[in-house]
């Protein structure tokens, strides 16, 4: 079973930066659409960025449109999002997703896998 390791979450102040990562092992992460996922108190869960398995096609979204990046190395199995000007906001538990397309995960899955989240706090 894929098991999926995020980190580099932590606190930060607003317009800052951060990079999170998200570890998958194993032959079967190259096969698999990436994504990033957040849930903030009181809120619904949004998904925020998603890479497919060959890194050529993105999305965001439109609330981190311009600010966030994601990327992927397949030679170390990682996925990255990276954050910039950060807004208080954007406080929450981040989540790391996989599933067979970008499409797939658009809709709402399902999702294959999920790691255990990695939190960040933006102070303002």
């Amino acid at each position: 079973q894929v098991q999926l390791v995020e980190s580099g979450g932590g606190l930060v102040q607003a317009g800052g930066s951060l990079r999170l990562s998200c570890a998958g092992p194993g032959r079967t992460f190259s096969s698999y659409a990436m994504g990033w996922v957040r849930l903030a108190p009181g809120k619904e869960r949004e998904f925020v960025a998603a890479i497919s398995w060959s890194g050529g096609s993105t999305y965001y979204a439109d609330s981190v449109k311009g600010r966030f990046t994601i990327s992927r190395d397949n030679a170390k199995n990682t996925v990255y999002l990276q954050m910039n000007s950060l807004k208080p906001e954007a406080t929450a538990l981040y989540y790391c997703a996989a599933a067979i397309t970008i499409a797939t995960m658009k809709r709402g899955g399902p999702i294959d896998y999920w790691g255990q989240g990695t939190q960040v706090t933006v102070s303002s």
